[in-house]
């Protein structure tokens, strides 16, 4: 039987960073050398990288609740966060539909590139927004040990199930 990990949201966020930064590479290199099936790897990695996003986005909500009581300070690096977790989603969202847009255009060089062009600045924007979520979630966790076990905790049930 497959263990779901608890809590969840580390377990999904770095999957759609990896997709989403590689993505982003490939859609750039797409713009100048539209060859290898580029455009198709660059939409696909962006689109994967958009609905692991969403999920994170997703998972970081429902785990929100369980935070506890949170200084002022930790709650606005938690705020932070999660704003930037939502820009990700989004502007992965976008960058990815506009890869496949460059895909589905692509008999029209003209609309295809300029759909790649579009698609890898979007790229550039949500990899940006990545990296602004992964610093105020590292906050979170490494300044203000949101989500980390005391030393001598009990630790979870072995079946993952925490709440038994």
């Amino acid at each position: 039987m497959i263990s779901i990990p608890d809590p969840l949201h580390p377990a999904l966020v770095h999957f759609p960073i990896v997709l989403i930064l590689a993505g982003t590479a490939v859609a750039v290199v797409a713009v100048f050398l539209r060859r290898w099936h580029l455009p198709w790897l660059a939409a696909g990695l962006l689109l994967t990288g958009a609905a692991g996003a969403a999920a994170a986005a997703w998972s970081g909500e429902e785990e929100e609740e369980s935070t506890g009581k949170l200084s002022a300070r930790a709650e606005h690096i938690l705020e932070e966060h999660e704003e930037w977790g939502d820009r990700t989603r989004n502007l992965a969202i976008v960058a990815g539909l506009l890869a496949a847009g460059a895909v589905v255009a692509g008999r029209s060089p003209k609309v295809a590139r300029g759909l790649g062009i579009a698609a890898a600045v979007a790229g550039l924007a949500a990899s940006y927004a990545v990296a602004e979520a992964g610093h105020y979630g590292g906050l979170l966790v490494y300044q203000h040990g949101v989500g980390v076990s005391a030393p001598g905790a009990a630790a979870p049930a072995a079946n993952g199930n925490a709440h038994e």
